[in-house]
């Protein structure tokens, strides 16, 4: 009999970024990146997991924006597009490097990565890659969760129940149109927690969601059984609280395995590298250095030149690594085992994107996982429901306010150079509010022109603009994203002010930002702000 259990939970998400108006533009790699680094190679993962009889479960939400992008025939092709140049240019380098033998099995390693990616993406899943997801949802493997609809981060929203529960309900509906069902749990975009939006969860038929550790172990009401049993809050929901060490054993860069000398390190790509006019062709304007993904170095360590990557050794310490995750949560559940009279459950969520992308050999890590779990008997893997079905007599209490950012608080989205957004973010939501007092039930250009003013409401929410302010990377993009969706936004408001609408600018506008289709721009009905 298994003594305790443990719950993987993988969230997928990238933020809306859709430019047909370029041949080529930067930001859509990161999901050009995201399906060949992570979410192919996961795929893989799981097929090889079934074929071998493996048990393995696991709990993912998939963003809406994210469900967009990868539902649009045109990224698709896209991508198609990407993978075909990267063959490319990995002809050209087994061509230059022909004369160092050394970096054949990492050129091999590429090619076997890409093709498959190729194939798999083009005839396994017909460009349509959430097929994937979905056959081992049918089969119980993944447990499907929601998320909000643009990754808004929803503890600077509290004093706007309106634009809580369009996120809300816009993300349930895109889900239940692409997969069908209607998701149990509930993954807080940056596992942002504020007492109150479990209100709003329970409203869509949510039970249970995810926490940072501390929303759990700093409650009034002291947790009997801290972060390894969900806690019951007044209202009736579930919040399972983040194991922050086994979380950091997986995911730091500096303390986690991912840090180790014999990965692969990510930074080092020959893109930035190789002379420009041999690495200008896929680039994608010709000229600015970034990423192409091929990347030859392991981490090696800060002194000294960087080692070529070896993938038999990665290989290796992969499955050391995994064989010492559950040597150490196994530890830890034989001290649990005296102090709780319930099966302890280990809590681990991460960004789906850690595994593949930034730490290359992650989606090797968790087939280890799920194979050193298969040859014991004291760990299982767990869904969430499930532990919940077995063992509902658990704590009870409020978490506090909380997330998983910097500090634990909000400061990753709200610092010195995010705060001027949020005003203009939430006049909007006030804008958006009034015009559906104004028009409550439009037909025809008008509707149009309110759904699209509730698209872009939405879209100027994604945390991931304030987070990449924050970090200090692609900033001027970030800031442009918000100001258009607010530019947007301010355009449609003025024109139904004053009762003139342009049916071509509109047109043009739907045509760029298609993501949520059926929106209702009445969910954006004035609420009592008594929650």
């Amino acid at each position: 009999m298994h003594k305790g259990f443990l719950i993987l939970a993988l969230h997928a998400h990238l933020p809306y970024v859709r430019h047909l108006e370029y041949e080529d533009f930067f930001e859509e790699h990161w999901l050009f990146e995201a399906i060949a680094e992570t979410y192919l190679p996961l795929l893989r993962v799981f097929n090889r997991l079934e074929q071998d009889g493996i048990p393995w479960k696991l709990t993912m939400s998939i963003s809406p924006t994210l469900i967009t992008m990868l539902e649009d025939g045109e990224l698709q092709r896209r991508y198609i597009r990407y993978t075909e140049r990267l063959l490319d240019l990995l002809g050209k380098e087994e061509e230059r490097t022909k004369g160092n033998p050394e970096y054949k099995p990492i050129l091999s390693m590429y090619r076997d990565l890409h093709e498959a990616n190729l194939k798999e993406f083009t005839t396994l899943y017909d460009q349509h890659i959430l097929k994937g997801i979905e056959y081992y949802c049918k089969r119980g493997r993944i447990e499907l969760i929601l998320t909000s609809a643009t990754h808004a981060y929803l503890p600077l929203y509290s004093s706007y129940p309106e634009t809580v529960y369009a996120q809300l309900i816009t993300a349930l509906e895109t889900v239940q149109g692409v997969f069908g069902k209607t998701p149990k749990g509930f993954w807080l975009p940056e596992m942002g927690y504020y007492p109150g939006v479990e209100s709003f969860l329970k409203e869509i038929g949510i039970t249970y969601f995810f926490t940072a550790t501390h929303g759990i172990l700093f409650m009034k009401d002291r947790p009997k059984y801290g972060i390894f049993a969900p806690v019951e809050c007044p209202n009736g929901l579930y919040a399972f609280g983040r194991d922050m060490a086994a979380s950091h054993s997986v995911w730091s860069a500096t303390e986690g395995y991912p840090g180790d000398f014999v990965y692969r390190d990510f930074y080092r790509d020959i893109g930035l590298d190789l002379p420009l006019d041999y690495i200008a062709p896929y680039l994608p304007d010709g000229h600015s250095r970034c990423f192409t993904g091929l990347k030859y170095y392991a981490i090696t360590g800060k002194e000294g030149e960087k080692q070529l990557y070896n993938p038999v050794a990665a290989s290796k310490k992969v499955v050391e690594h995994a064989e010492n995750f559950i040597y150490t949560r196994t530890n830890v559940l034989h001290k649990l085992d005296t102090l709780m009279d319930i099966p302890p459950v280990f809590v681990c969520p991460f960004d789906a994107e850690l595994f593949g992308h930034w730490w290359f050999e992650g989606p090797q890590w968790i087939e280890a996982l799920f194979r050193t779990l298969s040859q014991q008997d004291e760990l299982e893997s767990i869904h969430p429901s499930q532990y919940l079905k077995d063992y509902s007599a658990v704590q009870k209490g409020q978490p506090v306010y909380s997330s998983w950012g910097n500090q634990g608080y909000s400061e990753v989205w709200l610092d010195g150079g995010t705060d001027w957004l949020y005003r203009h973010t939430h006049k909007a939501i006030e804008r958006m509010v009034d015009l559906t007092d104004r028009y409550p039930d439009e037909k025809g250009l008008k509707a149009r022109a309110l759904n699209q003013a509730a698209r872009e409401v939405l879209l100027s929410q994604a945390s991931d603009w304030p987070f990449i302010i924050h970090a200090g990377t692609t900033v001027t993009y970030a800031k442009r994203r918000v100001l258009e969706h607010l530019q947007n936004f301010t355009r449609i408001y003025d024109a139904l002010c004053s009762g003139v609408v342009s049916t071509e600018w509109l047109t043009k506008l739907e045509k760029k930002n298609i993501v949520f289709p059926k929106i209702d721009y009445r969910i954006f009905r004035r609420q009592k702000r008594t929650r």
